[in-house]
């Protein structure tokens, strides 16, 4: 009996292992996109990862023909809508890193982008994960692609007076 609940813990082990060689990657590239850090200085976003794979090695077992990925997904953005909605203000633990694309949107803007433009999750679905009207999935989506694509550009470089060239 102990022989084999450790061959079904070991097996239970390499399969999340497998997993998470094969997602972590882009979950990490998802969740940095969400907090808005610099690549190379997230730890919101590791942190993040860390806890949604967490919950899905807890449940791993509880599956039963589920996607993996999609699980750790939806715990990943219910983690971070939750803790941006509740630090939106806050002194610093929701500021966007300057340099971040994404930095000039809000939460709700980068959640709703990232899952609908980096992740092809479905408006259906992101509005049932958000608890929002597909129109309303739409319109945010919208309202955050127009705000990367017309930034606000600096000022021109100034124009100097090119010289004569002697012919």
């Amino acid at each position: 009996m102990l022989e084999r609940h450790a061959s079904r813990a070991a097996r239970r082990a390499r399969e999340f292992e497998a997993f998470v060689a094969g997602a972590a990657g882009r979950l990490l590239h998802a969740a940095t996109l969400l907090t808005a850090e610099s690549p190379d200085d997230n730890p919101r976003a590791r942190r993040l990862l860390t806890l949604s794979l967490a919950h899905t090695y807890a449940r791993w077992d509880r599956l039963r023909g589920e996607d993996p990925y999609d699980r750790t997904r939806s715990h990943l953005v219910t983690r971070f809508a939750r803790g941006a909605w509740r630090h939106v203000g806050g002194v610093g633990r929701s500021r966007p890193h300057p340099a971040s694309p994404l930095a000039p949107l809000t939460p709700q803007e980068r959640l709703i982008l990232v899952l609908r433009v980096y992740e092809g999750v479905a408006e259906e679905q992101t509005a049932a994960l958000l608890g929002l009207s597909p129109q309303r999935v739409r319109a945010i989506c919208h309202r955050a692609a127009s705000t990367l694509l017309h930034r606000q550009r600096g000022p021109a470089p100034a124009v100097t007076a090119a010289k004569a060239v002697p012919s």
